[in-house]
């Protein structure tokens, strides 16, 4: 039957998806396979409710193994190995969400198995070499891992408990921290011990694999409670407390065994699926690259018509629409996604007039007159320009460009300050605005009051260095932080240097590990410098061609936006019908 259920679903499985995360205006988004994880679930909870392997009437029940084991305890107790533990409360019917197989019965964990809390070592005992010292931190995907484990010397572990010894095939819980509840085997012939709050966890007779299904499933159910504090934390009482289901012993052997089959089916279905993603993503990059780098327009209409033909595989995935967002803005910027114009009046007469403007500016005390920049070489040119356009400095298309000012804030006021956390990729958030003290303003020169289409880009910080946005009209005045950067276009379409700034071109040198690299500082704090910004070679169109160029990117992007929203609805219709299957298999 879960056979069935797996194959008849098995593209639901392998096609719902979650993004995880999605940073930049349109970088690439990591995906969860949430069919998958779904089918791993399920498989653990037919396991672990008697459902996943078929009952025997020949083994022997549950209740002749807890015989078994309360005689074993009781021989060891008699031998003086063992305590005598205090009774652990009676199961009620809130303890049994489900009905049990013939065979089964229910159990404490403290009743079936020993549990020993870790010893606290002191730091000064620990080396690079010795003894291995487990960590709640090296209990990481169902085993102890040794990479980064700390270390003892011999002497330090001679008079310890051997109880605390962790060989191969002891399981551990962790108790505390991050990884409060996680278990693990160490699955190595190295000997080890436990530090403090780690717990080893020694079940007597009963298969530890089979243990394992019940405590992974369960304890953050079971144990929410202590996982509800800031520093999640269990207690030795919590986790022997904790209610499982328990099969004979033969069942136990059978049911593991089952689930490593299905987990590894699980596994090829993952690797497939990564790899079918991989092959796909790689395919979408490398025929939208060659859209950029097409030679001639008649390459570059055969390259398109390609990509339009198979337009409904290619563009399948959040990841793919966000390649193609990128494309489109650097296929902008580079003059290939409008026709030109002969009859557009070219960028070097706009230049000139940009000149003159400034040249009369500055004689009228309007602005600074600014330090000449250096002429624009042929390795700053990143691509062959169409004709009517021009290569110039960001700095000679713009009458100023400034960091803003460190405000003295007050909880009211007339003027905003615009901040880092205020300028999204999708525009602007001044519900996140303070106020600039009012007793404080004089201190604001004239030019630093925030225009309509002032670009602000923010200027330092990983995580927000490199978003950037138009600053469209709003209501009252505003000034920038001193972590923004305020650039006022002259006679240029605003718009258009954005886009420029958003394409790949600039993007991807917002980067310290960049070889062109914009920034300055390291990954932890990163900061796009004044001086660096104004120099910025800009690949400049007549203006009539800008304004064309703007308002096809702003169509396509709708229509990508469309397209998301499409396969968002999808994905999550997939993702509702591979929790219903899950549901359906529990009810079997």
């Amino acid at each position: 039957m879960l056979q069935q259920l797996i194959t008849d679903n098995i593209d639901l499985w392998t096609s719902a998806e979650t993004k995880r995360s999605t940073t930049g205006r349109g970088s690439n988004s990591k995906i969860e396979l949430t069919g998958i994880k779904k089918l791993r679930e399920l498989i653990l909870e037919l396991a672990v409710r008697g459902l996943l392997v078929p009952q025997n009437p020949k083994d022997d029940p549950a209740s002749m193994l807890l015989e078994k084991i309360a005689t074993e305890k009781a021989a060891l107790i008699k031998a003086g190995n063992l305590k005598k533990q205090k009774p652990l409360p009676e199961i009620t019917a809130d303890d049994k969400p489900f009905d049990l197989p013939d065979g089964w019965e229910w159990i404490r964990l403290g009743d079936v198995a020993e549990f020993v809390n870790g010893f606290a070592f002191k730091s000064s005992d620990f080396t690079d070499v010795g003894i291995g010292i487990v960590k709640i931190g090296d209990i990481q995907n169902g085993e102890v891992t040794s990479a980064s484990m700390s270390r003892v010397n011999e002497e330090v572990i001679t008079n310890l408990d051997d109880s605390l010894m962790i060989k191969n095939g002891d399981m551990l819980i962790a108790m505390s921290g991050a990884t409060t509840g996680k278990l693990g085997f160490n699955t190595s012939n190295e000997i080890y011990y436990i530090n403090q709050r780690v717990g080893k966890i020694s079940p007597y007779i009963l298969s530890c694999s089979f243990l394992y299904h019940p405590l992974t499933t369960k304890i953050q159910e079971n144990l929410s409670k202590s996982m509800g504090s800031a520093i999640p934390n269990l207690s030795t009482a919590q986790i022997k407390d904790i209610v499982f289901a328990l099969p004979p012993l033969l069942e136990q052997h059978r049911i593991v065994a089952k689930v490593d089959e299905l987990m590894a089916l699980c596994d090829q279905l993952e690797q497939q699926q990564l790899q079918h993603s991989d092959t796909h993503h790689t395919l979408v990059t490398t025929l939208l690259d060659s859209l950029c780098q097409a030679a001639d327009n008649k390459q570059f209409q055969t390259i398109w018509s390609q990509l339009a033909t198979n337009f409904d595989i290619l563009f399948t995935t959040d990841a793919s629409i966000d390649q193609l967002k990128q494309t489109i803005l650097q296929l902008a910027v580079m003059g290939k996604l409008v026709p030109q114009d002969p009859n557009d009046e070219p960028a070097s007469v706009l230049l000139e007039k940009i000149a003159a403007e400034k040249a009369q500016l500055i004689k009228d005390g309007k602005i600074k007159k600014q330090k000449p920049l250096s002429a624009i070489t042929d390795d700053e040119k990143l691509f062959k320009l169409p004709d009517g356009w021009e290569w110039a400095r960001l700095q000679n298309l713009a009458e100023y460009i400034q960091r803003g000012k460190g405000p003295k804030y007050a909880e009211i006021g007339s003027v905003q300050v615009v901040s880092q956390k205020c300028i999204q990729w999708a525009g602007f958030d001044l519900s996140k605005a303070r106020f600039v003290d009012e007793h404080s303003l004089d201190a604001y020169q004239e030019e630093r009051f925030l225009k309509t289409h002032d670009l602000l880009w923010n200027s330092t910080g990983t995580g927000t260095v490199g978003r950037i946005n138009v600053l469209p009209k709003t209501e009252g005045k505003l000034v920038a932080d001193s972590h923004v950067t305020i650039i006022r276009p002259l006679f240029v379409n605003s718009q258009f240097i954005c886009t420029y700034l958003t394409s790949p071109s600039i993007q991807l040198k917002i980067d310290p590990e960049h070889e062109l690299s914009l920034v300055s500082g390291t990954t932890k704090q990163v900061e796009l410098n004044t001086s660096t910004i104004t120099p910025i070679a800009t690949p400049l169109p007549p203006l009539a061609e800008q304004h064309r160029i703007v308002a096809k990117v702003d169509e396509l992007m709708t229509l990508c936006d469309q397209l998301k929203v499409g396969l968002n609805q999808a994905q999550t219709t997939q993702q509702h019908l591979a929790c219903a299957v899950v549901e359906q298999g529990v009810k079997l």
